[in-house]
């Protein structure tokens, strides 16, 4: 169940049988010469989507421009600063808890975003410490490729090259959502690079076509059909224990 698909009452209507949402959370930043722009945000989004569908959960909008100053040296990325980030979020956490949700899930997608998130969580919480009140709500964050299952899956698909940034995993599940935009790309070396980075500058010069120990030329929408698919399953589990209630869909049945 989307958000976005939803009206009001039917909002209302779940709420009263589960008060739990999840929202997937992601990046706008480059992916390497043959991933999209959008890779961090579309990979939890495709993902929570089916999840909701399958089970009954509530899918919440995605936040889809985090934290990728470094990304910024390569056409079309966009970042927010940290402290931007963690105040739209609070925005994001509080607008829902005042409509009664107390279970708030971040389905994660972008490394970058981790520290900031979990500062946004310390934010939220800190106001009733300070308040000496016991918080009600629970907030979680989790990257998708750290779902039970997904990290053995994506090592099966791409033993080799799959690599640290515009992997060949990530680019899978894109392909797999929007196989309109598979691209074919020639790229040399045919495995990139690993090593660190700073700034936008410092990333661009170490990583001149933005891939980090890749090969994604290895993507496939079936492959990433077969990664969505255990994503999925183990993030339907893991709702299902952390709301608290059984997935709605199946109840229904």
């Amino acid at each position: 169940m989307l958000l976005h698909h939803a009206s009001w009452p039917e909002v209302e209507a779940y709420l009263k049988r589960c008060k739990g949402i999840v929202i997937p959370i992601g990046s706008t930043e480059q992916h390497g010469p043959n991933g999209l722009v959008g890779t961090d945000a579309i990979c939890p989004e495709v993902i929570a989507a089916e999840a909701g569908a399958e089970s009954g959960f509530l899918i919440g909008p995605t936040f889809n421009v985090g934290i990728a100053q470094h990304h910024l040296a390569f056409a079309g990325s966009m970042t927010l600063r940290p402290s931007t980030m963690i105040a739209a979020l609070n925005d994001w956490i509080e607008s829902l808890t005042r409509h009664g949700f107390d279970r708030i899930y971040f389905l994660n997608g972008h490394g970058g975003n981790i520290t900031t998130i979990n500062a946004a969580f310390a934010e939220y919480y800190a106001n009733f410490s300070l308040d000496a009140a016991a918080c009600p709500v629970r907030l979680s964050q989790r990257n998708w490729w750290e779902l039970p299952g997904v990290g053995d899956t994506c090592r099966n698909l791409f033993p080799v090259g799959d690599g640290m940034h515009a992997t060949a995993s990530e680019v899978a599940v894109t392909y797999y959502a929007h196989p309109q935009a598979v691209k074919t790309v020639e790229m040399s070396p045919k495995i990139a690079p690993t090593g660190s980075f700073t700034d936008a500058a410092d990333y661009r010069r170490n990583f001149p076509d933005g891939r980090i120990g890749s090969d994604p030329s290895q993507a496939t929408a079936e492959k990433g059909a077969e990664i969505v698919a255990v994503s999925r399953g183990a993030l339907i589990a893991e709702l299902t224990a952390f709301f608290g209630v059984q997935p709605l869909a199946r109840a229904a049945e």
